[in-house]
């Protein structure tokens, strides 16, 4: 066997974790393992700027729901990649950053592009690592990308110095690298907070069910639409939730928000934090005597704001909703026992109302409504398949009525921090994803429309 480079045990520990796509921006010293990626049949997909490329890579994580792997240069590309970790750490995307840096023997000497980037990174990222030696670097890899990927998704990085990149490991030197990892457990809830919960379900004259982000990636949309089904409880999907059910749902109570955050009593969380995006759980925006559960596979995020620790589940929704169900039996949600459902839909009515006639509105200058309204009804005739739908931030018009979704993870958003520079980064996330680069239209093969550019 012949010697192999650092920059060889890279591609190959990345090909045989099953990267298939690397995003970054090569330079002096990664390019090598650029170009050994691409001879092994990855595709790389190269930015102008860093900050793009890890915006691009970590959405692509949230999207296939394996990390997103990036690669960029020492120093100055660490710093602009840093965007890309912030990103993935408050939204939970999976995200692996590969950076190169100086030689291990010019530490201090204000070697080329010299930064301390494990030090720097290592307090905002799940781990930070840097091989001891060639023969580590399979390991080193095995274990940032199992990192990233397993329990809370998040980002994790991995320091490649420029003369581990170059070096040569003798070919008598056994090297094993690891196979594809097996998706993360699926952790399952505790029979006896299961009966609690279930319990007070039951006794709710109110009741909601929150559907957040973290149910679009658990891919928990089968789980929750038996759950719907069966209790016929409403539901109300965060930005990011949008299209686990279908927004037409006749149970869907985003038409009349307020009036759902104001009267609901007992309130059931599905991978949603109770956040700025949900005005923290407290009044004036909810009912003050509301009690919400929470199910989430992020434990530190349970008992947060005014949730109670004693009503939350530790779990992953597509293994604990089913023991849910079990639990509740054949219950189902007796709308007239309050007037909650009456509430709602004399809300619904009315806001759709208002909305139709916004963007029916034929006033000059053109008014938000009515363009949207134009948009969607064009986008519907071009293609029959659910497109992409992508809005910078929670202020934007239309929010009543807004894009149609039917499928899950295609409303692209400006995240939990309402970063809207990232949005053109999304897209070519979700293209990459679908294994395509461009729209075809109905019965036109010779024309053809840019995901991006």
């Amino acid at each position: 066997m012949a010697a192999l480079t650092g920059a060889q045990i890279v591609a190959r520990s990345l090909r045989g974790l099953g990267v298939t796509i690397l995003f970054g921006i090569v330079g002096i010293p990664v390019v090598e393992i650029a170009e050994e990626a691409i001879n092994l049949g990855i595709k790389f997909i190269g930015f102008r700027n860093e900050q793009a490329a890890g915006y691009a890579a970590s959405v692509y994580g949230y999207l296939t729901g394996r990390p997103g792997v990036c690669l960029v240069v020492g120093g100055p590309g660490v710093l602009h990649a840093i965007p890309g970790i912030g990103n993935s750490t408050v939204n939970g995307f999976p995200f692996l950053l590969l950076a190169g840096s100086s030689e291990t023997h010019l530490t201090s000497k204000g070697a080329f592009q010299e930064l301390d980037a494990i030090s720097f990174l290592a307090p905002h990222t799940k781990v930070a690592l840097r091989p001891t030696s060639l023969d580590a670097i399979p390991d080193t890899i095995h274990n940032a990308y199992r990192t990233a990927w397993y329990g809370r998704p998040g980002p994790s990085f991995i320091d490649l110095p420029a003369d581990m990149i170059q070096g040569t490991l003798a070919s008598s030197t056994p090297l094993t690298y690891t196979s594809p990892l097996s998706a993360p457990p699926k952790p399952s809830a505790d029979e006896t907070s299961l009966f609690k919960v279930a319990q007070l379900l039951k006794t709710a004259h109110s009741p909601l069910i929150v559907i957040g982000k973290g149910a679009a990636y658990a891919r928990a949309t089968d789980a929750i639409s038996s759950l719907i089904s069966m209790t016929r409880i409403p539901f109300l999907p965060t930005p990011m939730g949008k299209g686990v059910l279908p927004d037409s749902h006749s149970l869907n109570a985003a038409s009349a928000r307020s009036t759902t955050l104001k009267e609901a009593d007992v309130v059931l969380l599905l991978g949603a934090r109770l956040n700025w995006i949900l005005h923290f759980g407290s009044p004036p925006k909810w009912n003050p005597r509301a009690k919400f559960i929470q199910i989430d596979i992020d434990p530190s995020t349970l008992g947060s704001n005014v949730a109670d620790p004693a009503l939350a589940i530790h779990g992953d929704l597509a293994a604990v909703i089913p023991q849910l169900q079990s639990h509740l039996s054949t219950w189902s949600y007796n709308p007239s026992s309050s007037p909650f459902t009456t509430h709602l839909k004399s809300a619904k009515d009315r806001n759709l109302a208002i909305a139709a006639t916004k963007a029916s509105s034929t006033a000059l200058p053109l008014t938000h409504s009515a363009a949207l309204s134009a948009i969607e009804r064009i986008l519907h005739k071009l293609s029959a398949a659910q497109i992409p739908w992508t809005s910078p931030a929670p202020s934007s018009p239309y929010r009543i009525r807004g894009y149609v979704l039917t499928r899950e993870r295609m409303r692209r958003w400006a995240w939990a921090w309402a970063m809207q520079s990232l949005l053109t980064w999304l897209i070519m996330g979700w293209g990459l994803n679908r294994g395509r680069r461009r729209w075809e239209l109905p019965g036109s093969k010779d024309r053809k429309r840019k995901l991006c550019a």
